[in-house]
Protein backbone atom coordinates (compact mmCIF):
# COMPACT_ATOMS: atom_id res chain seq x y z
CA UNK A 1 0.00 0.00 0.00
CA UNK A 2 1.37 3.19 -0.63
CA UNK A 3 2.01 6.27 1.43
CA UNK A 4 -0.78 8.03 1.15
CA UNK A 5 -2.95 5.15 1.43
CA UNK A 6 -1.50 4.06 5.21
CA UNK A 7 -1.50 7.72 6.28
CA UNK A 8 -5.39 7.62 6.01
CA UNK A 9 -5.76 4.65 7.22
CA UNK A 10 -3.76 5.40 10.27
CA UNK A 11 -5.80 8.71 10.60
CA UNK A 12 -9.15 6.76 10.27
CA UNK A 13 -8.28 4.44 12.77
CA UNK A 14 -7.54 7.58 15.11
CA UNK A 15 -10.46 9.63 14.11
CA UNK A 16 -14.12 7.76 14.58
CA UNK A 17 -15.77 10.79 12.45
CA UNK A 18 -13.22 10.08 9.25
CA UNK A 19 -14.00 6.76 9.79
CA UNK A 20 -17.69 7.15 9.22
CA UNK A 21 -17.35 9.41 6.98
CA UNK A 22 -15.33 7.14 4.53
CA UNK A 23 -17.71 4.19 5.43
CA UNK A 24 -20.50 6.40 4.15
CA UNK A 25 -18.25 7.42 1.15
CA UNK A 26 -19.11 3.47 -0.30
CA UNK A 27 -23.30 4.65 -0.50
CA UNK A 28 -22.52 7.70 -2.91
CA UNK A 29 -23.03 7.81 -7.06
CA UNK A 30 -19.37 8.15 -7.06
CA UNK A 31 -18.09 6.54 -4.25
CA UNK A 32 -14.00 6.60 -5.39
CA UNK A 33 -14.24 10.04 -6.21
CA UNK A 34 -15.91 10.58 -2.52
CA UNK A 35 -12.97 8.96 -0.80
CA UNK A 36 -10.77 10.82 -2.55
CA UNK A 37 -12.39 14.26 -2.12
CA UNK A 38 -12.26 13.20 1.98
CA UNK A 39 -8.80 12.28 1.88
CA UNK A 40 -7.53 15.59 0.45
CA UNK A 41 -10.13 17.56 2.98
CA UNK A 42 -7.61 15.48 5.38
CA UNK A 43 -4.71 16.66 4.22
CA UNK A 44 -3.77 14.27 2.02
CA UNK A 45 -4.34 14.53 -1.34
CA UNK A 46 -4.96 11.39 -3.33
CA UNK A 47 -6.85 10.87 -6.42
CA UNK A 48 -8.52 7.91 -7.85
CA UNK A 49 -5.38 7.19 -10.39
CA UNK A 50 -3.20 6.97 -7.55
CA UNK A 51 -5.83 4.60 -5.78
CA UNK A 52 -6.43 2.23 -8.99
CA UNK A 53 -3.05 2.15 -9.89
CA UNK A 54 -1.39 1.36 -6.27
CA UNK A 55 -1.88 -2.39 -6.71
CA UNK A 56 -0.65 -2.65 -9.99
CA UNK A 57 2.31 -0.04 -9.21
CA UNK A 58 3.39 -2.91 -6.90
CA UNK A 59 3.09 -5.62 -9.33
CA UNK A 60 4.64 -3.66 -12.03
CA UNK A 61 8.07 -3.73 -9.26
CA UNK A 62 7.77 -6.99 -8.51
CA UNK A 63 7.83 -7.87 -12.11
CA UNK A 64 10.78 -5.58 -13.00
CA UNK A 65 12.87 -6.83 -9.75
CA UNK A 66 16.88 -6.91 -9.73
CA UNK A 67 16.56 -10.59 -8.84
CA UNK A 68 14.88 -11.98 -11.45
CA UNK A 69 11.13 -10.89 -10.21
CA UNK A 70 8.17 -12.82 -10.80
CA UNK A 71 8.13 -15.20 -14.34
CA UNK A 72 4.51 -15.09 -14.44
CA UNK A 73 1.88 -12.86 -15.25
CA UNK A 74 -0.36 -11.79 -12.05
CA UNK A 75 -4.31 -12.60 -12.72
CA UNK A 76 -5.20 -9.56 -10.86
CA UNK A 77 -3.91 -6.81 -8.73
CA UNK A 78 -4.75 -6.32 -4.91
CA UNK A 79 -7.75 -4.28 -5.07
CA UNK A 80 -6.37 -0.80 -2.85
CA UNK A 81 -10.12 0.88 -2.11
CA UNK A 82 -10.94 -2.70 -0.46
CA UNK A 83 -7.85 -3.19 1.59
CA UNK A 84 -8.38 -0.10 3.10
CA UNK A 85 -11.97 -0.39 3.81
CA UNK A 86 -10.44 -3.52 5.39
CA UNK A 87 -7.95 -1.95 7.17
CA UNK A 88 -9.68 0.31 9.15
CA UNK A 89 -12.61 -2.13 9.59
CA UNK A 90 -10.53 -3.88 12.35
Amino acid sequence: MNEKLSMLIAAARKNPDLKRRLFKSRESAEPVLELCRIATDEGIPLTIEELLGAGQEYADNLLKSCNGGATYPFEFYDDAYEMLFAAISV
